[in-house]
């Protein structure tokens, strides 16, 4: 899967933070659950609009940084 194709960067949502495509929750919203030790089961139960592809695709995006390489998002300014 590539993270690309799930996430999106829109500087009128989420003041163009990394959201999920399609609704305004933050890849870092995602990602401080995983790392609070939240199951994949409750994130999805509380964020109703995402599914567990998304979920990877966050954990996806992440590895893909902590690379320390530049990542440039479609539509980022």
């Amino acid at each position: 899967m590539d993270w690309r194709e799930r996430i999106s960067v829109d500087a009128n949502i989420c003041h163009g933070k990394p959201c999920l495509k399609g609704t305004r929750v933050m890849v870092s919203v995602v990602l401080d659950n995983l790392a609070a030790g939240e199951p994949v089961e409750a994130i999805l139960k509380s964020y109703p609009t995402l599914k567990p592809e998304d979920i990877q695709a966050s954990l996806s995006y992440a590895a893909e940084l902590a690379r320390e390489r530049i990542v440039t998002l479609p539509g980022a300014v």
